[in-house]
């Protein structure tokens, strides 16, 4: 049996699981394990570079608030009448990191050819470990397992995707020492430094050129970089999410990279929209755009100013 392949007993199990997932309702750890195996032998197999076909519809960062994933899928369609490419960040900042990366982790398992789901720069042991996901983690199950068995699989996670050859998909942007990125072995913690910590991390800017990041990670890369990068490698566009914009969807570089935002309110105070991006069967391209979902049972959060930078 194929690593694609999932037995129909353990399909039933799974098809429960999701169910049980959409609910907002956590699995056990020892399914959390169970599934995370499944999708590890399945995320092996994946390219750095993973294609991807056209109809697909691309999200940004998703940040763990899961009744705005919920909302996606009821705006978008759910999987797999509609196949998705999720561009990191499912978890930090949101109250439910552990439902909704147990549930992308559990599609990608039950649909392997229908979702695609890469690494943004929280899918790391550092990042995850300051900004929520680990003490959610011992907060649900009253221990770490559950946190460590995700951060250990968060290492298989493509780094970028490439839909019809022609758009470029990544969390953060372009590195000046990129040379063949399919050749990177990417199991392994995000470094502080280098392509792989780079394509997590930079930022397109309005300044020509590579600038320092104000995030302390990655560089900033302008109209001239961008442009030359799409030409090298015959791309009409890069598409990428890590960062807040207030619309969903902000365009930079004459169109050349649009960044896209898919959690509405981000840490449900930002009160931006949220969009995700559509690509038809002929490759054209429809933003959606779509408010929070209703208010679920998360806290109360004080209004302080948004941090910007994860």
């Amino acid at each position: 049996m194929g690593a694609n392949s999932v037995p129909a007993d353990a399909t039933l199990d799974l098809d429960e699981q999701i169910s049980q997932l959409m609910q907002c309702k956590p699995l056990s750890e020892q399914q959390v394990r169970a599934l995370c195996e499944k999708a590890k032998e399945i995320l092996m197999d994946e390219s750095n570079v993973q294609p991807v076909k056209s109809p697909v519809t691309i999200c940004g960062d998703i940040h763990g608030q899961f009744h705005d994933l919920a909302e996606l899928f009821r705006i978008g369609g759910m999987c797999p009448d509609t196949n998705y490419l999720f561009m990191g960040d499912y978890v930090d900042r949101g109250y439910y990191s552990v439902e909704t990366v147990t549930l992308l982790v559990g599609l990608k398992v039950r649909y392997p050819q229908r979702i695609t789901i890469l690494r943004g720069n929280h899918e790391s042991r550092q990042i995850t470990q300051v900004y929520g996901f680990y003490d959610e983690c011992l907060r649900k199950y009253g221990n770490a397992n559950v946190w460590k068995i995700f951060t250990d699989l968060f290492d298989y996670f493509p780094l970028t995707a490439l839909v019809e050859s022609e758009i470029f998909c990544l969390h953060g942007g372009l590195s000046p020492s990129i040379d063949n990125i399919r050749n990177f072995d990417r199991v392994q913690e995000v470094p502080h430094e280098g392509p792989m910590c780079d394509l997590l991390w930079s930022d397109p800017d309005d300044r020509c050129g590579w600038g320092i990041s104000p995030r302390g990670a990655g560089y900033t890369f302008g109209q001239d970089i961008s442009e030359q990068f799409n030409h090298s490698n015959s791309l009409k566009l890069i598409a990428r999410a890590h960062q807040l914009v207030m619309d969903g969807f902000n365009w930079a570089h004459e169109q050349k990279v649009v960044t896209i935002f898919s959690a509405p309110n981000y840490c449900y105070r930002c009160g931006n929209m949220a969009s995700i991006l559509e690509v038809d069967d002929c490759r054209n391209h429809n933003f959606i755009q779509f408010e929070p979902a209703p208010r679920r049972g998360e806290p109360d959060v004080t209004r302080r100013t948004p941090d910007y930078f994860l």
